[in-house]
């Protein structure tokens, strides 16, 4: 290999340089690993997690030993079809060959996940799946990240955090290596077989989001470090991105607590994993409920029949600045820290707290009532006898709210009037994006290819960066691409130019 490029720069060698350090980096770090090549695996923030842990965890898959035992009979063809009922009109513009290498490879991942000591409960049906397939990890989907990167330092991968890739370092046409910045010092890595792009989507990148979808540009993305660095370093060898335009969100969702819920604490060991899907799978739901509500509570959205039923918006300020049936989420971008409550009064308060009216749902498994969100989420539920002490506990101007809501009721034209108390907020509510599905083009080896189909040698992509135009419409098919295509181009790169 020739000098570097940089030639002030430190200089180091290896075999595959992984950029990214979530669920789909590491995986591919660990399996180029034990395909015999040294690895280094780059990730920009202060930890490894990316995408993967602040997921709802779930993956979706076919032949699986909870599948078998459950007497569940399906099949990846089975899979592969009922894949295409999730993407409706833009089926037809699907990657095949990706789904294909997707349905046939997942049931394996999900196997090497349980060998590391993952532990799913399951599976669960998510219709239009023609059998249950979704597999839900426990406790939290940071036991991806806690037994995954305990997997990479045991095999032997160089992980190193707070490094972040500026650019690739091409020659005659071919990537071999990358400029990195680390400790506030430019490092030039070469890699003699192969770089591996696992940075994640564009989510929280506005530049991004304004080119393929404008209307949610100023929306915040879930990861707050995915800014399209892998797709750019794509592009500028001449990849394309597929189906930039689709976005997941913006998404309403109730601001995290401050203080990690028990569920985000426990540790994931397998015995107590595994006594957690043992109660999950025999205890009574009203022992479960509890439990199971800590989840609903906190990740799930409001529905939008709380506004139907007469609930307003309003931001930090107390001001109302959105019309709540007509796409409130996109109004969230312009709004002071980007944050809101859900305003309303007893009368709407005392429909959500019994069916057929809930706050939030995880469908099939619970409903969130009023009352839940009291007992649960202290920190975001806020009641008093007047406007003005309602403004106190969110933390707003009294008089502005005061005078927004007499103004709502003057011109609530044929909705539900705010009228008597006592009053009610939740919040505060932030609108997301929770991921986007625009990734670069890859061929069946994860290589990322050129606008012409060529491959760019020496580059590689994986999960949200490497999603070439493979639609992942439904729960569980993301995280299921990030571990299988991680798996699957980890062994290519290893054996590129061995």
């Amino acid at each position: 290999m020739t000098r570097p490029t940089n030639v002030h720069a430190p200089y180091e060698e290896t075999d595959v340089v992984v950029v990214g350090g979530g669920g789909s980096g590491l995986t591919a770090a660990i399996f180029a690993r034990q395909a015999g090549a040294r690895v280094i695996l780059l990730e920009k923030h202060t930890e490894l997690r990316g995408s993967t842990g602040l997921s709802i965890g779930s993956i979706t898959a076919t032949g699986t030993w909870h599948q078998k035992r459950a007497g569940i009979k399906d099949s990846p063809q089975a899979h592969f079809e009922d894949m295409a009922k999730f993407a409706g009109d833009l089926a037809a513009n699907d990657n095949e060959e990706l789904r294909r290498i997707l349905v046939e490879n997942v049931t394996e991942s999900v196997d090497w996940l349980m060998s590391l000591g993952v532990t799913f409960y399951g599976p669960m049906p998510e219709p239009p799946h023609r059998a249950p397939r979704m597999h839900n990890i426990i406790p939290n989907s940071r036991a991806y990240i806690y037994f995954v990167a305990r997997e990479a330092v045991r095999v032997g991968v160089d992980a190193r955090v707070e490094a972040t890739v500026q650019r690739l370092v091409v020659e005659g046409g071919r990537v071999v290596g990358v400029v990195a910045r680390i400790a506030g010092q430019d490092r030039e890595i070469r890699a003699r077989r192969a770089v591996i792009l696992a940075t994640g989507d564009y989510s929280s990148s506005p530049e991004w989001k304004g080119r393929f979808n404008p209307a949610v540009a100023d929306v915040d993305g879930v990861n707050t470090t995915n800014v399209g660095d892998g797709h750019r370093f794509g592009e500028e060898l001449g990849a394309q991105v597929k189906f930039g335009e689709i976005v997941y969100g913006p998404n309403l969702r109730f601001m995290p607590p401050p203080k990690p819920s028990l569920l985000l604490s426990l540790p994931p060991h397998p015995l107590l994993t595994n006594a957690m899907r043992i109660a999950l799978e025999h205890l009574p739901a009203a022992l479960l409920r509890p439990f199971i509500l800590s989840f609903v509570t906190t990740y799930l959205s409001p529905e939008p029949s709380l506004f139907r039923e007469g609930a307003i918006l309003v931001n930090k300020n107390g001001e109302r600045f959105a019309d709540e049936q007509d796409k409130p989420n996109y109004a969230f971008g312009k709004q002071p820290d980007k944050i809101g409550y859900i305003v309303f009064d007893d009368e709407v308060a005392k429909k959500f707290r019994k069916w057929p009216y809930f706050i939030s749902t995880a469908p099939g498994v619970a409903y969130a009532y009023l009352q839940d969100y009291r007992r649960n989420r202290p920190d975001l539920f806020h009641k008093a006898s007047t406007l003005g002490g309602l403004a106190a506990s969110m933390g707003v101007p009294a008089g502005r709210l005061e005078a927004e809501i007499a103004r709502y009721n003057a011109s609530a034209a044929g909705r539900p009037k705010l009228a008597k108390g006592p009053y009610y907020a939740l919040g505060p509510v932030k609108s997301w994006i929770i991921l986007t599905d625009g990734g670069l083009t890859v061929n069946r080896n994860h290589q990322v290819t050129r606008a012409d189909g060529s491959a760019v040698p020496g580059l590689y992509a994986v999960g949200s960066t490497g999603q070439g135009g493979l639609l992942l419409e439904g729960h569980g098919h993301h995280l299921a691409w990030a571990f299988t295509s991680g798996r699957l181009a980890g062994r290519h790169a290893a054996g590129a130019n061995a």
